[in-house]
């Protein structure tokens, strides 16, 4: 490769870089304590992408202690999420959500059953035997999503600049279908930081 191909590649991949940033998010709530398990996600200008979407973590939730983990799971539309039972008691898991209405009859310890999410939106998990399990599969059409962690921060690389818009949910949120959504200027020469403070049941 010539010297000149090597600088041309050198300012193209430079320029790329510039045109990215990463935008971090801190979520409280109205008393100012952190807010863990929101779900950012971020839809730039160019509206949804046409790649495949994919997340560096698992696409499964397992019951274990009686309990969904993650509390909160994000998926992109189309991933088919395992539900590995690491109990030794059987589970019944369903929803009645509108994005996904489905049913996972009994199944035991070491047994694993799944389901494909064919919609973006909430997706709010129960079992049929336990009451007081709970969880929420939060499907998105955007590589741009994350989860905040306990102290409320969570951090979403390579955003294309531009005017983006961002949508933050919980399943306590005092909202419309628990979320709420804001303008989000990404600039292409600097990362981005914004608060955000939520009203909670």
């Amino acid at each position: 490769m010539s010297r000149f191909a090597l600088i041309a590649c050198a300012s193209a991949c430079t320029a790329a870089q510039a045109q990215a940033a990463t935008v971090s998010v801190h979520v409280v709530d109205a008393g100012g304590q952190p807010v863990s398990d929101a779900v950012v996600t971020i839809r730039p200008p160019a509206g949804p992408p046409t790649q495949p979407i994919r997340f560096a973590w698992r696409m499964a939730m397992v019951q274990k202690d009686i309990t969904f983990n993650p509390h909160v799971l994000i998926v992109p539309v189309g991933a088919t999420v395992a539900f590995p039972n690491q109990d030794k008691v059987r589970h019944h898991v369903y929803s009645f959500s509108k994005p996904a209405r489905f049913e996972l009859k009994l199944f035991g310890r070491d047994e694993t059953r799944s389901y494909t999410f064919t919609a973006p939106g909430a997706v709010a998990l129960g079992c049929n035997i336990h009451d007081t399990m709970s969880g929420f599969i939060k499907v998105v059409d955007t590589p741009f999503a994350g989860k905040t962690d306990a102290a409320g921060n969570v951090s979403i690389p390579s955003v294309t600049a531009g005017a983006a818009t961002l949508t933050v949910w919980h399943p306590r949120l005092k909202a419309k279908d628990n979320e709420a959504s804001f303008a989000l200027p990404v600039s292409a020469i600097g990362d981005v930081s914004r608060q955000l403070r939520l009203s909670l049941r």
